[in-house]
């Protein structure tokens, strides 16, 4: 498969958008194009949208680089358009997440003139989302999460 072209799954329920993309940057980019694409400003309002981005788009990078750190797989990635907001959930079949668990929700400690390039992902998500829920079955990552208008 194409990292430009992510695939659409055969027959999701009705209001979902399910994408399954191969673990790679730029497979990344494109789906989140077109996951956003789906959606009219009526059931995607701009602050949810970018909210949205923000946190579907660090959960996928982050499998990219941490669950799968240079190995090939596939991610799964289902939105669905709820009340109020938006239900994601995220599954891959990279290595688990540190002790299983789902990391907090701290932001990075540093100094104005010692930033760090990264560290900040999980905080942004915890910030941003709501119902985080993370498990490990069979080989499988889980992530679920909910978003909400107007944060």
């Amino acid at each position: 498969m194409s990292a430009e072209q992510p695939r659409m799954e055969d027959t999701p329920p009705p209001g979902v958008v399910r994408l399954v993309i191969p673990a790679d940057p730029l497979a990344v980019r494109h789906a989140l194009e077109r996951l956003f694409s789906n959606f009219s400003p009526d059931i995607l309002p701009n602050d949810l949208r970018c909210s949205a981005e923000i946190v579907i788009a660090e959960v996928l990078n982050n499998i990219v680089e941490h669950a799968y750190a240079g190995s090939q797989g596939d991610i799964e990635l289902s939105v669905q358009p709820v009340p109020g907001g938006l239900w994601c959930s995220v599954t891959d079949h990279g290595t688990p997440m540190p002790d299983n668990m789902l990391p907090g929700a701290r932001a990075p400690d540093v100094q104005a003139d010692d930033m760090p390039e990264g560290g900040f992902g999980w905080y942004m998500i915890h910030a941003l989302a709501q119902g985080i829920r993370y498990a490990r079955v069979g080989g499988t990552n889980r992530l679920t999460f909910h978003l909400r208008a107007e944060q």
